[in-house]
């Protein structure tokens, strides 16, 4: 199968993981600050904290915000359930802000109408989480200064963008929002197996981050209620987690951004050659605003229904009989069981909606083969057209 997302691992990746193997620290060691360190440095934000996902990140991010039962926290439709699932771990309630169109981010327009009315019933969000779609940053200015007039937390999910950039400056640098969440899951644009970061310019914020991820304990003595009893002494100050990474994972992922910015180039280029490839077909392919540019992790088009064409389950089914994994992202969280039973129902947000019902993911990694690539494209124009493209055809 031709994959919708792959991580690549080279030599180096591995040599960085044995050596971690052979030292005297797999996990609490000193690769986890080095990657930190790596990522922090390279997106200009001034603290990084490591966890073992981008789930546990969400949540200690909505912690360190002090979400909790009474607050409600908003996101987007269009991602997956962690983006919503961590406000409800923190016994807050969820709403969601309908998607742009074009982007298929959280609409500013619609956030700032949902704001207005929640101003007027005095029912405000305390947390707001964007996410930035397939790898493309949000409108992040224009949600500041909605956050500056109406006083919520902003954290920026950006579990699909490291490596994007949001007016020509690195998505993570937190210059609009609080706090920052990247994934490290091998389908992303880096891997360190499993794992995820929170960045933030607060130190107050970064230091409780890290007791968070570390069952909320303190060898700090100026947090204590009494003074330390000696070098090993410390004290549970408030409910954490283990959610800590290993130095193993940390290696991988230290070692992974020295090619950050090589894969994001190499999935631009794939990215370009499908644009071309798909111009004249049916679908309806990515839109990419000027002030961003885009790390790439999804390629989503979006194929209209009617006028004889081939419906989006008739397409993935036969694209997958056919060895291409092509996928689909995202049904609209409002839309799940769980959600359902909290009160949302079919048509809450319909632009998220609708463009579930037409989008479809295509293989997109920076190790796809331009050859596979072509199998894929010549596969979407048969079944759309009823004829492979001149070029297409996969090597086997």
């Amino acid at each position: 199968m031709i994959p919708y997302g792959r991580q690549s691992i080279s030599s180096a990746d591995i040599d960085a993981v044995v050596e971690v193997l052979k030292s005297a620290w797999l996990t609490q060691g000193p690769a986890v600050q080095r990657f930190e360190q790596s990522v922090a440095s390279y997106c200009g934000a001034a603290s990084a904290v490591a966890v073992n996902s981008a789930t546990s990140a969400l949540h200690i991010a909505c912690l360190a915000a002090d979400l909790g039962p009474g607050d409600t926290l908003w996101t987007s439709p269009n991602t997956f359930v962690a983006s919503a699932n961590c406000g409800r771990y923190c016994g807050a309630d969820v709403d969601f802000v309908d998607i742009d169109p074009a982007t298929r981010n959280m609409s500013v327009e619609r956030l700032r109408e949902k704001l207005e009315l929640a101003a007027r019933e005095g029912k405000l969000p305390k947390v707001v989480i964007p996410v930035h779609f397939a790898g493309q940053p949000c409108d992040m200015e224009a949600i500041a200064n909605l956050a500056s007039r109406y006083g919520f937390t902003v954290i920026e999910d950006a579990s699909h963008a490291i490596g994007g950039r949001y007016r020509g400056e690195p998505v993570g640098n937190c210059r609009y929002s609080d706090m920052t969440v990247f994934s490290f899951h091998p389908v992303k644009i880096i891997t360190s197996a499993e794992g995820g970061m929170v960045l933030t310019n607060s130190d107050k914020l970064a230091a409780r981050l890290s007791r968070l991820r570390s069952h909320g304990i303190t060898s700090d003595p100026a947090l204590m209620s009494e003074p330390s009893h000696g070098p090993w002494y410390y004290q549970q100050i408030e409910l954490g987690f283990n959610y800590r990474m290993t130095d193993l994972q940390a290696a991988l992922g230290a070692s992974q951004m020295a090619m950050l910015d090589q894969f994001v180039a190499r999935r631009h280029q794939l990215a370009k050659r499908y644009d071309q490839a798909l111009a004249h077909l049916p679908p309806s392919l990515p839109w990419q605003h000027p002030d961003s540019f885009s790390a790439y992790h999804l390629y989503t088009v979006r194929l209209q229904q009617g006028d004889g064409l081939p419906g989006r389950k008739e397409v993935l089914e036969q694209m997958r009989e056919r060895g291409i994994m092509a996928h689909v992202h995202y049904i609209p969280v409002h839309t799940q069981p769980y959600y359902r039973a909290l009160g949302f129902a079919p048509g809450d947000f319909p632009e998220a909606e609708s463009y579930y019902r037409e989008a479809l993911t295509l293989p997109l990694y920076q190790g796809m083969l331009e050859e596979d690539q072509d199998f894929v494209i010549s596969t979407l124009q048969e079944l759309l057209l009823g004829k492979p493209t001149p070029a297409g055809g996969r090597h086997e």
